[in-house]
């Protein structure tokens, strides 16, 4: 289920969707053709995100929900520390992510998101849609709104994600509740039947049983995936496979993507719990 981009890259390029009869190894998995209750119905590449999702053919999926690195280390306050100047002990993020130190320069991070941003929108059928989930935050005593990295793309509308308040320790600004999902387009979307009743202020507790450093939810992925018609769902920044998860509960195609081989098994274990779990 997981493929290596670099050791099996022979085989799968270029992924084409729906794969051919060549591809014969992941065609059970994300063809258009139905999977029996006992086989996933998605696949799981280990390797850069960018380089995959450019061998993926232009306008082939339908939703993309996805979770980048906040880039989080690199923040001039002190939201991972306490108000002595310590480390949280209870803060994972203060080690960064398996593989990703979570601390680039500002100008380099912005644009390599703009580059995730940009191969992501190339795969995007003319009806799709990207919840790009991301967070507000005040970086050197202002607030850092992500306009540098979503600027240009099509921007339809920001969700907010209310999840838990957690521990502030600066006295500079009350504390965060929330986190954003912008909903960037291409022209032909629409919500599925009904979606449009929904509200654009979604409250939903945070994961707290996920040992990846930076879960979220299955609901928020399960409510993202839900609002759009049938398609291949994405997610190039699987982490712990919460996209994956909420697609194989809805009985979607989907295809994971993650640098980590540690959260590439991960999701593995998921998924196959879930399906285990199916009458």
């Amino acid at each position: 289920m997981v493929y290596d981009i670099v050791k099996t890259r022979e085989k799968i390029t270029p992924i084409k969707l729906p794969l051919k009869n060549t591809q014969k190894h992941i065609s059970e998995s994300i063809s258009g053709k139905p999977t029996s209750k006992r086989e996933s119905n998605g696949i799981i590449y280990h390797g850069d995100c960018i380089e995959i999702m450019n061998k993926i053919n232009a306008e082939s999926v339908k939703v993309i929900v996805t979770s980048p690195p906040y880039n989080i280390r690199n923040s001039t306050g002190n939201g991972l520390k306490d108000g002595r100047g310590g480390k949280w002990k209870n803060a994972a993020l203060q080690a960064g992510y398996d593989n990703h130190e979570d601390t680039m320069a500002h100008e380099d991070y912005v644009d390599w998101q703009r580059n995730c941003l940009t191969a992501m929108m190339r795969v995007l059928r003319p009806d799709g849609a990207i919840f790009y989930n991301h967070k507000w935050r005040v970086q050197g005593g202002l607030l850092q709104d992500r306009h540098d990295i979503v600027s240009d793309f099509p921007v339809r509308q920001i969700i907010i994600w209310q999840r838990n308040g957690g521990i502030n320790f600066n006295k500079g600004y009350f504390l965060p509740t929330y986190e954003v999902i912008y909903l960037i387009v291409k022209p032909d979307f629409k919500l599925a039947q009904k979606a449009n009743a929904i509200g654009d202020v979604w409250k939903i507790p945070q994961e707290i049983n996920n040992e990846h450093p930076a879960p979220f939810p299955v609901e928020l992925a399960s409510r993202c995936i839900d609002s759009v018609d049938d398609g291949i769902v994405l997610d190039p920044f699987m982490g712990s496979g919460t996209t994956a998860v909420a697609a194989e509960i809805a009985n979607r195609k989907w295809i994971g993507i993650d640098i980590s081989k540690k959260y590439c098994d991960m999701t593995e274990n998921r998924i196959k719990k879930i399906i285990e779990r199916m009458p």
